[in-house]
């Protein structure tokens, strides 16, 4: 049973969190916008938790997808179900109860929250596939990770405005600028076993192109955050931010794997400090 659990833990990468947090942050960041300041423990606790249960079921159905391509790739060769050492069924069971879990705190919010989920479940079935036909499918997996957001609009406030689907728009060109780094990292494993993705579809632009991805991301969620909190707080975490994004540049411009990879993990700082902008932007109590 120890070693089931182990392959488990492994399956849901349990011991790389930088992957739930890229999810959590810009989720809770919707949060205090939408409800103008703390919306409260249990928007908090429902959020968090679905974060996580949400992206470890998506590591389950992305193993299966992809099982037989990450055989292929050094980095991937020896996940759980590629390996063998889970089957198929007993992955996407376990990733069935990860996203029931995850059902059951959106249904002690709303009626418009619970609608939106199925939405938010479809494009994160959809995804691993978008792999195999769609030449940027970062920007898929850009609107899985953002959904986030208008769910959190739909919890706090019943509905989801304009306001959420220009944030969703802003953290979608985060999840390709950082999503682009780690495709840069398996860029010829990739174009050996015939596999789509940003590295590949931007060729020798991609480095400018993840440069103009985070720019694009902090210019649309420092304006629509501006908009209703405090400008000079703002203006400060974008700062901290635009330094974090020219670190990136340090580490991704020679295109080498380590430096891509290293510069991938470190995304979940930047969109902490974009989630403590916001945060820090309302007053307390």
């Amino acid at each position: 049973m120890r070693a089931k659990l182990h392959l488990y833990l492994d399956l849901i990468r349990w011991n790389r969190p930088a992957g739930w947090l890229l999810l959590l942050w810009p989720t809770l960041a919707a949060l205090w916008i939408a409800a103008g300041g703390f919306p409260g423990w249990h928007l908090v606790a429902v959020f968090t938790l679905g974060t996580i249960l949400m992206r470890s079921a998506g590591c389950c159905i992305n193993d299966v997808a992809d099982r037989e391509f990450d055989r292929h790739v050094k980095r991937t060769a020896q996940r759980p179900v590629t390996s063998g050492k889970v089957g198929v069924k007993e992955a996407l069971t376990v990733g069935a109860v990860l996203a029931l879990a995850a059902f059951g705190l959106v249904l002690t919010t709303n009626q418009a929250t619970v609608a939106w989920s199925f939405a938010a479940l479809a494009i994160t079935l959809l995804y691993p596939y978008a792999k195999r036909f769609v030449s940027m499918p970062q920007a898929v997996l850009g609107v899985a990770f953002s959904f986030g957001i208008p769910m959190a609009f739909a919890a706090v406030t019943g509905e989801v405005p304009g306001l959420a689907w220009g944030l969703l728009l802003g953290n979608l060109f985060w999840v390709l600028a950082y999503d682009t780094e780690y495709a840069m990292v398996d860029r010829d494993d990739d174009l050996r076993i015939g596999m789509k993705t940003s590295a590949i579809t931007l060729g020798r632009f991609d480095v400018v192109a993840v440069m103009a991805f985070y720019l694009i991301f902090l210019s649309i969620w420092g304006f629509s955050s501006a908009q209703w909190s405090s400008v000079a707080i703002i203006l400060i975490s974008n700062i901290a931010a635009l330094a974090q994004v020219a670190w990136h540049y340090a580490l991704i411009h020679e295109r080498r794997r380590e430096g891509c990879f290293q510069a991938f993990r470190l995304n979940h700082w930047l969109g902490f400090t974009v989630f403590a902008g916001v945060v820090l932007s309302y007053p307390l109590g």
